[in-house]
């Protein structure tokens, strides 16, 4: 199994989210963040006021799922998040060691 971890910008959500769906991968989870990569944050005018905004808002995807699918995830979500432009966001994929549903007590892929 895989774990994956995609820090994407927060508009391109719904796109990844269908993309992930196509493939048949229903659960995953959302999270707003803030973080900056190489763009350091970036300067913002409000009221006539220059300021900087050192963490920009980013949005993480979670998904586990079994490793006949993971490099199709990481496919759908590349394509789907990409705008071409700096902050377009990483995608991480980790070795899911056990996952155990808590309702029936189910693990390994069965519990996904």
């Amino acid at each position: 199994m895989k774990y994956i971890i995609a820090i994407i910008k927060p508009f391109k959500l719904e796109q990844v989210r269908e993309a992930l769906g196509a493939l048949g991968i229903q659960g995953i989870t959302v999270t707003e963040v803030k973080g900056h990569g190489r763009q350091k944050g970036h300067t913002e005018f409000y009221r006539g006021a220059e300021y900087a905004v050192s963490f920009v808002p980013k949005v993480k995807i979670e998904v586990a799922l079994e490793n006949t699918l993971a490099d199709r995830a990481v496919e759908a979500i590349q394509i789907a998040a990409q705008t071409g432009q700096i902050g377009d966001g990483k995608i991480f994929v980790l070795p899911l060691e056990l996952a155990v549903r808590v309702r029936t007590g189910e693990t390994g892929a069965n519990a996904l």
